[in-house]
């Protein structure tokens, strides 16, 4: 069953430029969705999840911007609040994580903990 929720996190503009281009690749599964999370690891205890991939039973669904994403339930706790910027310049690219719930971040950027 999918659950609906209000959308948990905050894409900026260029982040949400960045998986659209990503998504209108050739050979993008277009039945994934936008996975956004947390798994443990990483230097400060837990990393950041930003994918796309199948849903499951434990995720809730939300929509940014016309985008299906998913989050698994028990994963809202961290990430509640958060923003997610991309980052497209030379000396810094990719995407960027601002927590408002993490306690320390490391220098990565993709590790936080609570």
């Amino acid at each position: 069953m999918d659950t609906a929720i209000q959308a948990p996190v905050i894409f900026t503009a260029s982040a949400i430029a960045e998986i659209r281009r990503l998504m209108n690749e050739p050979d993008f599964d277009k039945a994934q969705k936008l996975r956004v999370g947390v798994k443990g690891g990483g230097c400060s205890g837990m990393t950041y999840v930003l994918n796309f991939d199948a849903p499951t039973d434990k995720d809730q669904h939300f929509e940014i911007d016309g985008i299906a994403c998913m989050m698994d339930k028990s994963h809202s706790l961290y990430l509640s609040g958060m923003q997610i910027d991309w980052q497209g310049g030379l000396n810094s690219r990719g995407f960027t994580f601002s927590n408002p719930n993490a306690s320390s971040t490391c220098g990565c950027g993709t590790s936080f903990a609570v």
